[in-house]
């Protein structure tokens, strides 16, 4: 019997490999690289070598690298301030505010920035309520459509990845170890700075790495608010396929973007499996 439903669970697996996995995963991950390595004429890396030698390339990766580090950074930072806060200086509602946190992060990324516009565009109620306020001739708030509105969008979306990981990290802190240090003589920035961060270090480093890898692939906001001003590498892949129609360049593009973002990956799964032995042996 017990080999009877190895045998069965292994044909489970082969029909889920051959019905989901196979056509939905591998097959277009595979002709997106043989696309990229393809041309008229055969095998070929021109794709690849006209997008690294052509200098608005390294543009797009130089825009897509500053979005990437001031959005991320300013969220991660954010992010531990305010599980922090949330954790040791709770109040009413702050339960409330975490699962409303929890339920943020389904929302597709593109209605912050949506939300933004109504607020702060031109015709948005702030800008609107300000002019009127003032006697303005214009709206006092521009900032929107260019690098301030894609980092502001950016932090306001991305910061609840970092506070859950960060608050996970300290719950599962020994407060025995924080009291110890505190009959010690230890104050709290000691015992902030020397207890209770490098126990919550790998929890904050896991969820400041996700943060980075959903910024480096965010592709709403940057089309919403980026506009002509700011190209990064995802908004380049679809300009290159749907107006460019030039499909091997948007798929070397895709291959580069890929192997960037499986290689933040996989520093993300490296880091929880460390942050989950240390919490083990803990």
């Amino acid at each position: 019997m017990i080999r009877q439903g190895r045998v069965f669970r292994t044909g489970n697996l082969a029909v889920l490999l051959a019905l989901v996995f196979a056509p939905l995963i591998l097959y277009p991950l595979g002709g997106l690289i043989w696309l990229s390595f393809h041309d008229k004429k055969g095998l070929s890396l021109l794709s690849y070598s006209q997008f690294f030698s052509n200098p608005e390339s390294w543009n797009v990766i130089g825009t897509t690298a500053k979005i990437l580090i001031a959005s991320a950074s300013i969220a991660t930072v954010v992010g531990v301030v305010l599980a922090a806060l949330l954790f040791y200086l709770p109040f009413r509602g702050s339960r409330t505010l975490v699962r409303f946190m929890e339920l943020f992060v389904a929302f597709p990324s593109f209605l912050i920035a949506f939300t933004l516009i109504f607020l702060y565009g031109a015709q948005g109620s702030v800008n609107i309520l300000l002019e009127r306020s003032f006697a303005l001739d214009h709206p006092p708030i521009d900032f929107l459509f260019g690098f301030g509105g894609v980092l502001l969008a950016q932090v306001i979306y991305y910061t609840p990845f970092v506070v859950r990981p960060t608050l996970t990290a300290l719950t599962l802190i020994d407060e025995r170890v924080v009291e110890a240090a505190r009959s010690l003589g230890a104050g709290p920035l000691m015992v902030a700075r020397r207890v209770v961060l490098p126990m919550a270090l790998p929890g904050i480093v896991a969820g400041s790495i996700l943060c980075f890898l959903l910024t480096m692939n965010e592709f709403g906001i940057l089309l919403v608010l980026g506009s002509a001003k700011l190209i990064t590498l995802p908004i380049s892949i679809y300009s290159a396929a749907t107006i460019d129609l030039d499909l091997q360049a948007a798929s070397a593009q895709a291959v580069v973007m890929l192997a960037a973002s499986l290689s933040v990956f996989m520093l993300y799964r490296r880091v929880t499996r460390s942050a989950t032995r240390s919490h083990a042996r803990a």
